[in-house]
Parts: C-alpha cells; sequence; structure tokens
C-alpha cells in the first residue's frame, strides 16, 4: 500500500524561488531606470524654469544672471543662489533631485548645467532650449 502526499516536492519549491528571483532582479534593475529617467526629466524642468526666470531677470536688469565668467563649477551654493536669483527662492534643487546646478555665460547667452552629485551624468542647456546629455 502506497501513500500519496498532497504538498510540494523540495525541487518544486526551488524552481519556484529561482524564477521569483529572476524576475524581481529584472524589476529592480528596469526600476532603477524608471528613477534616474525621472531625475533627469525633473532636471530638465527645472532648467526650463530657469529660463524663464532668466526672461525676467533680463528684462528688469538688462542682463542675464550669471554667478560665474565664463565657465561653472555645480555646488550647493551655486544651486542656492540659482533658487534665490531666478526661481523666487522655492526650493526646486532639492537635496532629492540627485543633480547641483549652475549658470554661466557663453559669449551674449547663457547655459545652463547640471551635475549629478553621484556619478558622471551632465546635462546642459543652451538659452534656446536645446539640452546636451554627457555620460548620462
Amino acid at each position: 500500500m502506497t501513500t500519496r502526499s498532497s504538498g510540494f516536492s523540495l525541487i518544486e519549491l526551488l524552481v519556484v524561488v529561482a524564477i521569483l528571483g529572476v524576475l524581481s532582479a529584472i524589476g529592480i534593475s528596469s526600476y532603477s531606470g524608471y528613477v534616474k529617467s525621472s531625475e533627469r526629466k525633473a532636471v530638465e524642468n527645472i532648467m526650463q524654469q530657469m529660463s524663464l526666470g532668466q526672461t525676467e531677470y533680463y528684462s528688469g536688469n538688462g542682463s542675464y544672471y550669471s554667478a560665474t565668467g565664463s565657465n561653472c563649477t555645480a555646488s550647493s551654493t551655486t544651486s542656492t543662489a540659482l533658487e534665490t536669483n531666478l526661481l523666487g527662492g522655492a526650493d526646486s534643487i532639492s537635496a532629492d533631485l540627485n543633480y547641483e546646478m549652475c549658470i554661466y555665460l557663453d559669449s551674449s547667452n547663457y547655459m545652463v548645467k547640471a551635475k549629478a552629485k553621484t556619478g558622471t551624468c551632465e546635462i546642459t542647456m543652451t538659452a534656446h532650449g536645446t539640452f546636451t546629455r554627457t555620460n548620462c
């Protein structure tokens, strides 16, 4: 007389766990890609807001805002100065964004530069709204 078991064997459980592990690894890598992409889009949106702020600054002062000369190094100090002078003091460039920004003058126009705090991604925007991404 043989008895019949109604449960799963150890091999069946191991196969299911392995399949779930593969699916979760794929999901996590896709999710991190979406997060980085959304951060870049948020940065580009803020850069466009700065462009509008530059228009207002130019109409009030007769020149574009620039904290530095012909090039800049993005830092928390330059990001805070941009928030104060172009974004009305709003905390748009928050720590969650993972980017720091600065503006420099390029001939008669300005360039907005955003640099990732971690990694090598750098996004620049011309006064005409053209974006250039490097190492992103």
